[in-house]
């Protein structure tokens, strides 16, 4: 697969599933626990975050590809209208950046490493206090 082919390919995995279309996936995260594992654990997931964000986007702002690997720098944004982990809706909008380094095989993403500003989403949600400024 070229690489222009590879990043059409995860930019579908990083927006799609914001839209509803939940794909197969394996992928590590360092706000969870345990890796994600296969279709359920994708799903489970991208539902919990949907359920607490139920208008919850995600823009792919840039790509970088190279042999099976792709980069991917994204925004995510959505309102706080449900549960979140215990943590209630706050009406909040929030506005998040991450970065996702996918592995592909055979045309599916099959490995992923995401990493993702979970302390300034729960800053905005008025979880954790913001830092003092200067």
């Amino acid at each position: 697969m070229t690489s222009e082919q590879n990043k059409a390919i995860v930019r579908r995995l990083v927006e799609e599933p914001w839209k509803g279309d939940l794909s197969s996936y394996v992928g590590y995260d360092p706000s969870i626990p345990e890796p994600l594992r296969g279709p359920d654990g994708f799903k489970e997931n991208v539902s919990t975050y949907r359920t607490a964000f139920s208008d919850a986007r995600i823009t792919v702002d840039d790509q970088i590809a190279e042999g099976d690997k792709v980069a991917t720098r994204w925004t995510a944004r959505g309102t706080h209208d449900g549960d979140l982990m215990d943590i209630a809706a706050t009406g909040k909008q929030v506005e998040i950046s991450g970065l996702t380094i996918s592995r592909l095989a055979n045309g599916k993403v099959i490995e992923g490493y995401v990493n993702w500003d979970t302390f300034g989403m729960m800053q905005q949600l008025g979880v954790v206090p913001e830092l003092a400024h200067a």
